[in-house]
């Protein structure tokens, strides 16, 4: 599989990598020999970048699949990043040495700011951007940057003091991005990351497939991301061996122009961690399969829902998968 350099950062990444959140509690919450085996399994395959963060839960089925890995002489360590949603220094800085322990590794690759939404975002975690930068420059982390869906935050990366990577979400149908408090475009994202890439930031996107909303189109997501100038690699959530193998097959130019996967077994989902209770979803559903957990986030019934899809698009912050 092709290889890319992030930037100037020198990190050399395979076209795809492997997204954990996929197999972590908040969605399947898979086993950990089973995620374990299937991270084993990608970097077999070619895939040699690997996500996770503070917040995924998924440092369990990377640190067995590390393990096995170091002990094959035929496999390469992949490129970990994580990432953290603390704002301020001392937590920031514990997040680092809580995933140089958990991974048993003495460094990690890449480290981002989890989520900044927003310009004002990034400014009110400043402190923890600067224990980023002052771990990696104690030799703890080969990168840093941040990872966003907002438009505003992925341009100021740009200029962003001693920013390597950034990690944005980008998607044919536009599913997910902001700008600021207001809906971002896909062609304002694309500009911004083309505008990082100029400044020698590099740049692995999420997202592709809208958080599975439109991943029926497979090819054209991906052909639509990897044509977008400036993207380094393209990070997809891997939650089984088939979403591997099909992933490779794809990058590697082997998987056919009319692949649609199979969505049968596919059901629609509220990820309650991003969920901010704002009621659009509910107003769209003509099923009336929306309703109002305990916790005054939207749920989704599975026995009224239809799996029309309509409640994803009108979600402001992205929390309905398709899983």
């Amino acid at each position: 599989m092709n290889r890319n350099r992030l930037g100037l950062s020198g990190i050399e990444v395979s076209a795809v990598g492997m997204g954990t959140l996929t197999m972590g509690f908040s969605q399947k919450n898979l086993s950990t020999d089973e995620g374990a085996r299937i991270i084993v399994h990608a970097v077999k395959s070619g895939i040699n970048f690997l996500d996770t963060a503070q917040y995924y839960d998924t440092y369990r089925y990377l640190r067995p699949a590390l393990d096995t890995i170091k002990s094959d002489e035929n496999l390469d360590m992949p490129v970990v990043c994580s990432k953290t949603l603390e704002s301020d220094y001392e937590s920031a800085s514990a997040a680092v040495d809580e995933c140089l322990s958990e991974l048993n590794l003495e460094k990690i690759d890449i480290f981002l700011l989890h989520e900044v939404r927003g310009v004002a975002d990034l400014h009110e975690r400043s402190e923890a951007w600067r224990a980023l930068r002052d771990k990696k420059a104690s030799g703890l982390i080969r990168a840093i940057g941040i990872s966003t869906h907002h438009v505003d935050a992925c341009r100021a990366a740009a200029n962003l003091d001693s920013c390597d990577v950034i990690f944005p979400l980008i998607n044919k149908a536009g599913m997910g991005i902001r700008d600021g408090e207001c809906p971002g475009t896909r062609d304002d994202m694309a500009e911004a990351i083309k505008l990082c890439s100029n400044h020698g930031v590099g740049v692995f996107t999420m997202k592709a497939f809208g958080g599975g909303n439109i991943i029926e189109d497979y090819v054209e997501c991906l052909d639509y991301v990897t044509s977008l100038e400036g993207v380094d690699a393209v990070m997809i959530g891997m939650g089984s061996l088939d979403e591997v193998d099909t992933a490779v097959s794809y990058f590697e130019g082997n998987l056919g122009s009319d692949y649609r996967p199979d969505i049968s077994n596919k059901r629609m989902m509220v990820d309650q961690s991003d969920c901010e209770g704002c009621g659009a979803c509910k107003a769209r559903c003509v099923s009336q399969a929306i309703s109002w957990n305990d916790s005054g986030l939207a749920e989704i019934s599975v026995e009224k829902c239809v799996r029309c899809g309509y409640c994803a698009p009108v979600c402001p912050v992205r929390a309905i998968v398709f899983l």
